[in-house]
């Protein structure tokens, strides 16, 4: 009897469970399931209270969004700029991340620390000075003004930091008695072993470097160097009465990102539980 109940109890729970994940799921889903059925109608449909129902494909949003905002260019851009953004942040963080794990130098500790405490300094309180040093430079409207100051990311730097703690001494001892030295150590062993967490960055990087509005909007007064977002808020501002054109265009310039998450959902997992319990 005792144990019927107790089967009961876990049969309610993951009932439970699951239906709470499948509401969070819906709530998720639902903008973007909404974004998509509106960029697919054509625009005298979407006062019909059916809208958002599928009920045949409109391509004219799309293809409007595509010409109307520049799309292409402005995607080229973000793709050039995130890249760019993503491999100096990889390559920044696995060197910093490998000497704060693995080397012993005075003031190990205080790097470390300093490293951390720039994660709370708001971007708003560092993003005159610097403009002014960008402006000083002469790169306003070029891709080094949007990419430069991003080369480095304190959050990287401690995730790697992390993952290589996990690497066994045992392999650093027999490294070392083979002539490796640091850097062949860090390229041959370290590095694939921390490939989750490496993913991980890589994925986050592109993300917020994609995701950028200000400081693009800030460095660039040409068009030929504006990135996507800017490109889908003057869309939104030109033509916010084609509710579909903009949609379009936004289903568009999501695409990158939606591919980039579904190719790398199980690196970013692996990368963010990897090395969580060292200190």
């Amino acid at each position: 009897m005792e144990t019927e109940a107790r089967r009961r109890s876990v049969r309610w729970g993951l009932i439970s469970r699951y239906a709470l994940l499948t509401v969070c799921a819906v709530i998720v889903l639902f903008p973007i399931y909404s974004a998509v059925m509106v960029a697919s109608k054509p625009l005298r449909a979407l006062g019909d209270l059916g809208v958002l129902v599928p009920d045949g494909f409109d391509s004219d949003g799309f293809t409007d969004g595509f010409r109307s905002a520049r799309l292409g260019r402005f995607l080229v851009n973000s793709v050039i700029v995130a890249t760019a953004i993503t491999a100096a942040q990889v390559m920044t963080s696995v060197m910093a991340g490998y000497a704060l794990a693995l080397l012993r130098f005075p003031g190990r500790r205080v790097v470390l620390w300093v490293f951390l405490a720039t994660l709370m300094v708001p971007v708003e309180v560092t993003i005159v000075a610097n403009f002014e040093t960008i402006q000083r430079l002469g790169w306003i409207d070029s891709y080094q003004a949007l990419v430069v100051p991003f080369a480095a990311f304190a959050v990287g730097t401690f995730l790697l930091r992390q993952a290589f703690l996990g690497i066994p001494g045992d392999l650093r001892d027999a490294a070392r008695m083979d002539g490796h030295g640091h850097l062949s150590f860090l390229w041959r062993v370290a590095v694939p072993m921390a490939r989750p967490s490496i993913a991980a960055l890589s994925v986050f990087s592109f993300l917020l470097a994609w995701n950028q509005y200000l400081w693009p909007l800030l460095v660039t007064n040409d068009d030929d160097f504006r990135t996507v977002q800017i490109g889908l808020k003057a869309l939104s501002s030109d033509a916010g009465s084609q509710l579909n054109v903009v949609m379009g265009a936004t289903v568009m310039a999501s695409l990158p990102i939606f591919l980039l998450l579904v190719v790398f959902e199980r690196q970013l997992v692996r990368g963010l539980t990897a090395g969580s319990i060292k200190g």
